[in-house]
């Protein structure tokens, strides 16, 4: 696709929880996973989304540029995967770096090429989704392999990228204190890692599954506790990591 159009699922001008102050999100089309919990399946699709040339998305983030600014926010991609989208999320940063507005990349760490290194060179912070530490639960679940993951991971620490770690607790699934805690080891060696974010499992987007006319597997799974979410915060509190619950 050209690199100044790109194919958007949706935007959230002032969101929070997307990285540090205000976020102008958005959040491109189409994705190379299949997240058995993923809260976005209608983002799937590539054929889908609103085409945005790069002007008329600049154009649009200037209106909420003061917030941004004041907030000590700035603009964050998301998806869907925005990594199938390198060209045109890089020219977007290009002209975010240009008036001093920070970037932020919200990704699955499933994609690692030359596209992807340069884009990475003008994001200021990368906000990495770790789905779990288990290959087979990965590759059944998930739709790829854990190693791609953990190669994105090393990468953004040869490069010395901001990074913060999300991870969904999903009860008898992603809470398992054994694979946590290997995980929680695992993150402790990368000093470019600021902080983890705990998100707990909800089902408030299984209507979308049914309107993606998708089979939705986890309508038993119930929200965690607020004692099941503590649990895998210990374990990467015990690693000296900074947690936190969104």
């Amino acid at each position: 696709m050209d690199s100044k159009v790109g194919k958007i699922h949706s935007i959230k001008p002032c969101a929070l929880n997307n990285g540090p102050g205000a976020r102008y999100t958005v959040f491109l089309e189409g994705c190379n996973l299949h997240c058995s919990f993923c809260n976005t399946p209608d983002s799937w699709s590539a054929e889908k989304g609103k085409e945005y040339t790069l002007e008329a998305l600049f154009e649009d983030m200037q209106n909420y540029e003061s917030t941004l600014r004041l907030s000590n926010g700035g603009v964050t991609f998301s998806g869907g995967e925005p990594l199938l989208q390198p060209d045109f999320v890089l020219s977007f940063f290009m002209l975010c770096k240009k008036n001093n507005i920070h970037t932020a990349l919200a990704t699955s760490g499933s994609i690692l090429n030359d596209s992807v290194n340069v884009l990475l060179e003008w994001t200021d912070l990368v906000i990495l989704d770790i789905k779990g530490f288990n290959k087979s639960f990965y590759k059944e679940s998930v739709g790829c392999d854990l190693d791609t993951i953990l190669s994105f991971l090393d990468y953004t620490q040869q490069i010395n990228k901001r990074l913060w770690v999300r991870y969904v607790v999903i009860p008898g699934i992603t809470d398992n204190p054994e694979e946590v805690s290997a995980l929680s080891k695992h993150l402790a060696n990368f000093k470019n890692l600021e902080r983890i974010e705990l998100i707990p499992f909800q089902k408030n987007c299984e209507y979308k599954w049914h309107e993606a006319d998708r089979e939705y597997t986890l309508q038993e799974i119930p929200a965690p506790s607020e004692r099941e979410l503590l649990k895998v915060l210990e374990i990467f509190y015990h690693n000296h990591l900074r947690v936190f619950i969104l």
